[in-house]
């Protein structure tokens, strides 16, 4: 079977009594009679949290507003790898109801002592602080892999980045090499998740291939998106490309002089680790100066 990837964006929510909100997958759903968060997937060039708040009201008749990121997971299931980024949503209006022809056909609040009753899948199981049954149904018949293009004109891509500094308090930065969209520009470590791995082995693996460091991840920050409709990157001609990226913080509690490991020809041309205050004077993309003000005053704050 091939392979092929897609992301999602799902949400927790509950009511004053804590039962959890789930939805049902119907006849045509991958996996009929099971439950889930609701959620699903996001259309090219969405941010996941707008994504959420869509899907809620396809799924639930209900308008919800994202409160909170809680984690962002990934799994493979009949070849296809699914980047899942799940939020805190709560309920702001409409009236609870099944999703009319889609994938799902009820919608209902679940109180805690019933969902070991239930058939769930795995990553809404773990979620929810049970034990996940994988899944060894064979895929049904409407199920399908898409073929690899030969030559993409649009796609979509998932990254994990990192705001990663070490006890002095420096920041880490990499510098994009050309022929990459942003050349020049200064650069969180990280970049694009393999087909199976999960988002924070990804960043470790970046990590120690663009910076020759080993880090420790700690925390979420944030997830971000780029929708770029005619990136020119190494392929040699537009493409437009929609990235989510899952920004995290790292330390690195032993930093030592850090290099480009990764194979002749990556987007990484240099590294280096910078004072807080230097950072203020390089010219740094967008994801890189977002995410480096969630930390700069903490930083800079070290006596």
């Amino acid at each position: 079977m091939g392979e092929s990837r897609r992301i999602a964006a799902y949400g927790v929510c509950r009511d004053s009594r804590g039962a959890v909100l789930l939805a049902r997958g119907s006849s045509t759903a991958d996996l009929p009679a099971v439950w889930q968060l609701p959620g699903g997937g996001i259309d090219h060039g969405e941010h996941p949290a707008d994504g959420v708040i869509r899907e809620f009201g396809e799924e639930t008749g209900l308008t919800v507003a994202v409160t909170g990121l809680r984690a962002v997971v990934s799994d493979v299931l009949w070849g296809r790898h699914t980047d899942r980024v799940i939020y805190d949503v709560a309920v702001r209006g409409g009236t609870l109801r099944a999703e009319p022809d889609g994938t799902t056909d009820l919608a209902e609040w679940i109180a805690p002592a019933e969902l070991t009753g239930l058939s769930l899948m795995p990553f809404t199981a773990e979620l929810l602080g049970l034990p996940p049954t994988p899944v060894t149904t064979p895929p049904p018949a409407h199920f399908a892999v898409p073929p690899v293009e030969a030559r993409p004109t649009r796609g979509q891509r998932f990254a994990a980045y990192g705001v990663a500094t070490d006890p002095a308090g420096r920041l880490l930065l990499t510098v994009i090499a050309e022929g990459y969209p942003g050349a020049g520009l200064w650069h969180l470590p990280g970049g694009g998740t393999d087909h199976g791995e999960q988002p924070v082995a990804a960043l470790l693996r970046e990590l120690a291939e663009e910076t020759n460091q080993v880090g420790r991840v700690t925390d979420l920050l944030d997830v971000t998106h780029l929708h770029r409709p005619r990136a020119l990157g190494p392929e040699g001609y537009p493409i437009d490309w929609h990235t989510v990226r899952a920004i995290y913080r790292v330390h690195v509690d032993a930093p030592t002089e850090p290099r480009v490991t990764e194979a002749a020809g990556g987007s990484t041309a240099g590294v280096a680790w910078f004072a807080p205050a230097e950072v203020a004077e390089l010219p740094l993309t967008d994801v890189a100066a977002s995410a480096v003000s969630h930390v700069s005053a903490g930083l800079g704050n070290r006596g």
